[in-house]
């Protein structure tokens, strides 16, 4: 009876940390302010100083949902040179817009609270590039991860804490659906 007691009790907290934890491929919208670099080019061809780029990242948690939410997560960009000294580039950070995400039935619901919205002078992009960049990076990650699924991903973006001088920005609000 000790024995078995003595085993189970070694048992427990391997079950306790048994979290699956998986190698994702993660988009986020980039600034590449303080650098030379030039990154994506909008419908009008004018080329920003940002981008939606790809990295590793070890994930725990519930696909989607947090999936999505490391989308906002810190990107300090690695450099060898002592001249480049960016603390944070992602734009989800940068711009203060805060990301909310949940499942609601059969839909993924994403939230980008602008109410708080502030471009910082350094980054040469308007609050709309920024969101843009962030649903573009959403979408990649999306796409990436459920690239060799049968699945259909229903998907939602709703921009909200809007004010008078940023409501236009509401018309980024989109449903979307992969694996079709």
């Amino acid at each position: 009876m000790r024995t078995t007691v003595l085993a189970l009790l070694c048992l427990f907290p391997a079950a306790l940390s048994a979290i699956t934890i998986e190698v994702v491929r993660l988009y986020q919208p980039v600034s590449l302010h303080g650098t030379d670099g030039a990154g994506e080019e909008e419908e009008d061809h004018m080329v920003l100083q940002a981008a939606v780029l790809e990295r590793p990242m070890a994930l725990a948690g519930a696909i989607p949902e947090d999936l999505v939410k490391a989308v906002g997560e810190p990107c300090r960009i690695a450099s060898n040179s002592p001249a480049y000294t960016v603390e944070e580039a992602n734009l989800l950070i940068l711009a203060k817009i805060k990301m909310e995400v949940e499942m609601l039935e059969e839909r993924l619901l994403v939230k980008l609270d602008v109410s708080e919205l502030a471009m910082p002078e350094e980054v040469d992009l308007t609050a709309r590039q920024a969101l843009v960049l962030s649903i573009r990076a959403i979408r990649k990650t999306l796409e990436a991860y459920f690239a060799h699924s049968d699945e259909k991903v229903h998907w939602e973006v709703r921009i909200t804490g809007t004010d008078e001088s940023n409501a236009s920005l509401r018309d980024l609000s989109a449903k979307y659906t992969l694996g079709e």
